[in-house]
């Protein structure tokens, strides 16, 4: 009789969260082959994302040098793509946190393998969500007017907008996502130096900090590990930084914006966005190093159980925002959410945001698509192109019709936004595929570590027997 693997899972109907049979040391071998290693395909699409990077210099050096009116913005859409790009870019980056600190609080074994995609993404895309707050100031070297400081000028801060906390909730997030990814990498920087040569191994012994796996090494690990995720840092800040984002808007006057139930719905919708991201990284990757091993039908699955969930509650909010605009009995509640939005100027636009973030993950009640990596890989790019469409409608269509007839104005985008948007996804490509030849993308040592509680725990009921 054939003796059953260790990581086999006690339920036959659920899928392992680790299908490799290796030893530890084929398992980091394996998991290091990505950095050194670096496919045609990766050559080409560098070489996209860079060319795509120069013309988003480009277009950032053509808005300073002729001014903001190089944007489509005008009275009264005073908001536009920038701060579209930005709400969109701060969403995406939520699903890093989301997965690294209140997944592991939950004790969810499948995020152990994609937490570093989703680190990595949530450092990149907050860097692409700080520029455009900056750039739509249209003098951006007075951007450090909001911090703040003791001035000598006699300017302050104003401590009751908005727009100053969202400020500091943006730059602690980062700051703090910067030392998860960076702590949890520590370990794996080691295994890295411990496997090269020359100017690499250098460069991975001062990265990572004189590691030995030594017990007191580990202790501190650990305990600066959950002081991050329990002191009230990492994991507060996945809920608080959007809902000040979201306080942009709550706070106007503004039909369609003034509404208490935008920081949950923010919230929902930066979890769904960003997980559609994650996706969106994580399957093209999952083939091109053939980590089927540790990426496994049971993490697809779980991501798209993830996104059918947060569509739902985002399914939720829409319609919650239609009752209150009907029940508030406010006429231009009531004309900007069902007149404007859904059969004004940009009425195809929002057609095209309903389908993408509630009728596409509908399509995740169904196993075959929640087990295909490529129809998630698809699916999750409509669903990232409808909630870029959602920030645009919240924005723009609450602006482009104020109360009077002769402040009416449709709002055009010009080359500059779309290359600052098209850029801005280039530049955050460009960062992510460096990193795929810099640092293990899977996390070796959580691997190995979770490998062998399994394997322990599939050993208790044998001796127990």
């Amino acid at each position: 009789m054939s003796e059953a693997s260790p990581l086999a899972p006690h339920r036959p109907d659920i899928d392992p969260v680790l299908e490799s049979k290796s030893s530890d040391y084929q398992l980091t071998t394996k998991l290091l082959e990505q950095v050194g290693r670096a496919p045609r395909g990766w050559w080409i699409l560098i070489g996209i994302a860079a060319t795509g990077t120069l013309w988003f210099a480009y277009a950032i050096y053509y808005l300073i040098t002729v001014g903001i009116g190089a944007l489509g913005n005008q009275i009264p859409v005073a908001w536009a793509f920038p701060i579209t790009n930005f709400v969109w870019w701060i969403g995406i980056g939520h699903a890093g946190t989301f997965i690294s600190a209140i997944l592991y609080l939950l004790e969810q074994r499948w995020r152990t393998s994609i937490n570093r995609f989703a680190e990595a993404m949530t450092i990149f895309a907050v860097m692409q969500a700080g520029l455009f707050p900056l750039l739509h100031l249209g003098r951006p070297w007075f951007a450090y007017w909001i911090i703040p400081y003791p001035a000598t000028m006699g300017v302050w801060p104003q401590f009751k907008s908005a727009l100053t906390w969202d400020a500091a909730a943006v730059f602690t997030y980062f700051t703090i996502s910067v030392l998860f990814w960076y702590l949890g990498l520590v370990p794996d920087l080691a295994a890295a130096r411990d496997t090269s040569n020359g100017f690499r191994r250098k460069a991975f012994a001062v990265f990572s900090l004189g590691w030995r796996g030594a017990a007191r090494h580990w202790k501190h690990y650990k305990i600066a590990y959950l002081l991050l995720l329990l002191a009230g840092l990492a994991t507060p800040l996945v809920i608080s930084v959007h809902s000040v984002v979201s306080l942009d808007f709550a706070e106007a006057r503004v039909p369609g914006w003034h509404s208490t139930i935008f920081p949950p719905y923010f919230v929902a919708g930066a979890i769904f966005s960003g997980f559609a991201m994650v996706l969106t990284l994580l399957v093209p990757c999952r083939a091109i190093f053939h980590l089927e091993e540790v990426i496994t039908p049971r993490h697809l699955e779980s991501m798209a159980k993830m996104l059918l969930v947060t569509g739902w509650v985002v399914t939720y909010t829409y319609i919650i925002e239609q009752f209150l605009a009907w029940y508030s009995g406010d006429t231009f509640e009531i004309s900007e959410m069902f007149s404007s939005r859904p059969a004004g100027i940009y009425a195809f636009w929002f057609a095209v945001m309903i389908f993408g973030n509630v009728l596409v993950p509908q399509l995740y009640w169904f196993k075959r698509v929640r087990r295909s990596p490529w129809a998630l890989f698809v699916t999750s790019i409509f669903i990232n192109i409808g909630m870029w469409l959602e920030r645009f409608i919240i924005i723009v269509t609450s602006l482009y019709r104020e109360h009077i007839p002769s402040m009416w104005y449709q709002y055009r985008p010009t080359w500059v936004d779309f290359s600052l948007l098209f850029g801005s996804l280039c530049f955050f490509s460009l960062l992510f595929l460096i990193l795929l030849r810099l640092v293990p993308i899977v996390p070796i040592t959580e691997t190995k570590e979770m490998r062998h509680e399994m394997a322990s725990e599939h050993d208790e009921p044998t001796r127990a027997a």
